[in-house]
């Protein structure tokens, strides 16, 4: 029977104090390889901590951090050659061209310098920076150094990236360019950990998200398992013609329905639990004669998810 792989990224009582304030509470956090991974919270709620001592920069107080069964205080050097750290504020030389910035950092990481060419344009196709190569950084839009920072924690090929707000700053059409590059590095087989507030974008970009606040670990898993964790039963909206009612009563008869409102011209159905089979809605207004031309399942988004589990507390 073949051993089950090894965790991307795997903590144990991860705390982190300074002083008197403890940043990071015991986090328990487990991520598999192959996850776009979100990591969400408010500000001071631990996020760039944890992604500090992932990436070898800050040691914990106390627990341990695991990246592809390396031990980030015992076995840092061998972390760091597996990972790839983008933290949300990075220095990048102005005066300096764009390959030329990026040769520097792969002699840093000694790659052959019959290797560094191939390597520098091949990372600079992967995030859509090509046609800049010789362009000088100082000259680049806020969304193009974000893309070249990318290029910078790629050049040595790492199989997990820590990514805090990376789209910090971007507009819209930035922020859209930089999704689709984190889901082709996805594609390609890469671990990839983003930490973000633009939560309705996390939302269709990730396959699994943590929430966490003032250091402790509130959620971790499926995207959809937060939604049905944090909301009570499954919701229906229903759009009937006419006075809802009568269609409200009908609802409120069954014992599938746990309640039945009117919600600015429309009819909200709560069902007891996420377990109930939504399909004997539409059969029983049919044969309780209500009228309707309208009947989907309510989507609530993770920004909302967020509101409803976090106090906004901060440290």
């Amino acid at each position: 029977m073949d051993a089950p792989p090894i965790p991307a990224v795997e903590t144990v009582g991860l705390t982190r104090q300074y002083g008197a304030m403890t940043a990071l509470d015991s986090l328990n956090l487990t991520i598999n390889q192959g996850d776009l991974f979100g990591f969400i919270g408010s500000n001071g709620a631990g996020k760039t901590t944890t992604l500090r001592i992932l990436a070898t920069f800050l040691a914990p107080s106390s627990g341990t951090a695991r990246v592809l069964g390396h031990d980030v205080v015992q076995e840092a050097d061998a972390v760091r050659h597996v990972i790839g750290y983008m933290p949300d504020f990075f220095g990048v030389y102005k005066d300096m061209e764009v390959t030329e910035y990026l040769d520097f950092f792969g002699a840093c990481y000694k790659i052959p310098t019959l290797q560094r060419e191939k390597t520098v344009a091949d990372v600079l196709e992967l995030v859509g920076l090509s046609e800049k190569k010789g362009a000088i950084i100082g000259a680049l839009s806020r969304g193009m150094q974000q893309r070249l920072g990318l290029a910078r924690v790629l050049i040595h090929d790492p199989k997990v990236l820590l990514l805090d707000e990376p789209a910090s700053g971007l507009d819209p059409r930035a922020r859209i360019e930089m999704m689709a590059i984190l889901e082709e590095l996805q594609r390609l087989g890469k671990t990839i950990i983003i930490s973000s507030h633009i939560l309705s974008e996390l939302q269709t970009l990730c396959n699994r998200v943590a929430i966490i606040e003032r250091g402790k670990l509130i959620y971790s898993g499926p995207v959809q398992g937060v939604r049905d964790q944090m909301s009570a039963g499954l919701i229906y909206w229903v759009t009937v013609h006419g006075d809802s009612t009568a269609a409200i009563a009908l609802l409120k008869a069954r014992p599938e329905v746990a309640e039945a409102v009117a919600v600015d011209g429309q009819v909200k159905v709560t069902f007891t639990s996420h377990e109930v089979d939504p399909s004997f809605l539409a059969e029983a207004l049919v044969h309780g004669g209500i009228k309707f031309n309208g009947l989907w399942e309510d989507e609530l988004g993770l920004e909302e998810v967020f509101l409803r589990v976090t106090k906004g507390d901060t440290q």
